[in-house]
């Protein structure tokens, strides 16, 4: 019997979906056919501090207590009723970086986040070692960086998780991990689907002179797969996550994952030939593949889905907010002239109004870089708009070239994709704020990776819709499907989205624009070695 909305949350089968991401805590209440039925967030931003960028536990704290306080007060006015059991949760959170916890449970150094760039010598060495990519980002990289630096605390280590690992952690008392988030600690064997055995062994010989108390095998989260238990919420963690006290306990969770692999989830791309393109305050593909790279590439990283397939991961630390602050720049001129400001027709107007402009930006360059790119080398970031006196400086011009600006990395990474290993998909799907605006960021991605681009209605709920589907696969799978085919036939059902092919003027303009990108690139390099 299908239960409206209202008595599904009284029974207690809905199904929470948090996600951390970089600007917005968002929790995502679905029904027992998949659907969302009440939503709550909470905004927040990441802190620069002592060079780092981070953001603290007691943020982490108050802000999923807002968000969760937030959905109460929704499903209150909505439909008059109170959250006071779940079928499931699922935690999600931006991938990789590093917190580091003594035996006191105590975090050591400030949580150090995916977008810090200060781990050059070690990823470096670390992919020389294990004959593997590993970008700057990971744990792994973060940690034997802190090892080079010295750095007093590292002795004390007693567990080493991700942001959604520690989250669920303090919620369940579980120290576990989703595959997909832990293939961003260190290397996932596919056939074992668990850290790779070889590499952690040369990483414990690296720095075994080191004489640390701990070995790297005992301080990981436990590695498991979509559809695995991963504990029970308890008395401690329902008051952590609703502080009114109205939530019991009891409740199973399923694996932590990263926000990567919750975007695979929400857009249908766990199958071999899938990928998904996700693009908000950074941006990344992924790219599920039939075989292994030729050889490793600094460029991309291996990680895998939820439920352990390999994955060809382009990961770029920026996409839209230098574009943003730009649409910003031009709210504050609506104000000005006192006409009523409307940021969806802002964004309509200018985005759509970037297809008027030429293919090639008529010479416009931009370079988003709010923070570092490892992708282009660049390590720190300063923002760059560049044109020459002959180039054609129009507004329209100038909104596609940071369009073009927000995925040129994207662009540079999956080209060797698709031109060098050959690599064949059936379907990419985009999701994230660069496609809010109808049929724009879908038709500017399609021209970069000459690639057709779908984006389906639900694009718009993102991470914290795909780790509901998570917690939905967790208690909800009573014929044992694997995940791709529970997503195909009892999430999407053949929803594939509306797709937008690349136009051949697109996609050479954008060629013209990329080669000019990277012959420039010098500049960007140069600017950022100045102080902001």
């Amino acid at each position: 019997m299908k239960l409206d909305a209202k008595s599904t949350i009284e029974s207690g089968k809905a199904i929470l979906g948090i996600e951390f991401g970089s600007t917005r805590i968002k929790a995502v209440l679905i029904d027992q056919e998949n659907k969302p039925i009440a939503q709550g967030s909470h905004t927040w931003e990441n802190q620069f501090v002592d060079g780092l960028w981070t953001y603290s536990i007691d943020a982490v704290w108050n802000g999923l207590q807002d968000c969760y306080s937030d959905l109460r007060a929704n499903v209150k006015k909505e439909y008059n009723t109170e959250i006071k059991s779940l079928a499931a949760i699922g935690i999600s959170a931006m991938m990789h970086g590093y917190m580091a916890f003594n035996k006191n449970e105590e975090i050591l150094v400030p949580f150090r986040t995916w977008r810090n760039t200060n781990t050059g010598e070690a990823a470096a060495a670390l992919s020389e070692l294990f004959v593997f990519n590993i970008p700057l980002r990971w744990s792994i990289s973060h940690i034997y960086q802190a090892i080079l630096n010295n750095e007093k605390h590292v002795g004390e280590i007693n567990f080493l998780t991700t942001l959604a690992g520690y989250v669920h952690w303090q919620l369940t008392g579980e120290k576990v991990l989703g595959i997909g988030d832990a293939s961003g600690m260190i290397p996932i064997d596919p056939v074992t689907k668990n850290y790779s055995a070889e590499m952690v062994s040369k990483f414990e010989k690296l720095v075994a002179p080191k004489g640390f108390s701990w070995k790297l095998s005992d301080i990981l989260p436990k590695v498991l797969n979509a559809g695995e238990n991963a504990g029970m919420l308890t008395e401690k963690g329902a008051k952590l996550l609703d502080d009114s006290g109205n939530l019991a306990a009891g409740v199973p969770l399923c694996p932590p994952e990263g926000d990567a692999g919750t975007g695979m989830v929400a857009t249908n791309a766990v199958k071999q030939r899938t990928g998904n393109v996700s693009a908000g305050t950074s941006s990344f593909s992924m790219i599920v593949l039939e075989k292994d790279l030729s050889k490793p590439y600094e460029m991309i990283d291996m990680v895998t889905t939820p439920d352990g397939s390999p994955v060809a991961m382009v990961h770029c630390n920026n996409c839209t907010s230098d574009l943003n602050a730009w649409i910003n720049i031009f709210k504050e001129y609506q104000e000005l002239l006192g006409i009523p400001v409307d940021m969806n027709e802002i964004f309509s107007k200018l985005y759509n109004n970037a297809l008027a402009g030429d293919a090639d930006c008529g010479g416009l360059l931009s370079y988003n870089y709010i923070s570092g790119e490892p992708v282009t080398g660049v390590a720190d970031g300063r923002p760059l708009f560049i044109r020459s006196a002959n180039d054609k400086f129009t507004l329209a011009n100038f909104m596609r070239a940071h369009l073009y600006g927000s995925v040129g990395v994207l662009k540079i990474g999956n080209d060797i994709l698709f031109n060098e290993e050959k690599i064949k998909v059936d379907r990419i799907t985009g999701h994230g704020g660069l496609f809010k605006t109808k049929g724009v960021g879908q038709k500017i991605l399609a021209a970069a990776i000459n690639s057709p681009i779908s984006v389906m209605e639900t694009a718009g709920e993102g991470g914290a819709w795909g780790i509901a589907l998570l917690g939905a696969y967790l208690v909800n799978n009573s014929d044992s499907l694997s995940l791709a085919d529970y997503l195909d036939n009892k999430v999407f059902a053949g929803n594939k989205g509306i797709e937008i092919a690349p136009d051949p003027k697109d996609v050479e303009g954008f060629n013209v624009y990329i080669e000019n990108y990277k012959s420039a690139l010098p500049i960007e390099s140069i600017a950022s070695q100045y102080k902001k």
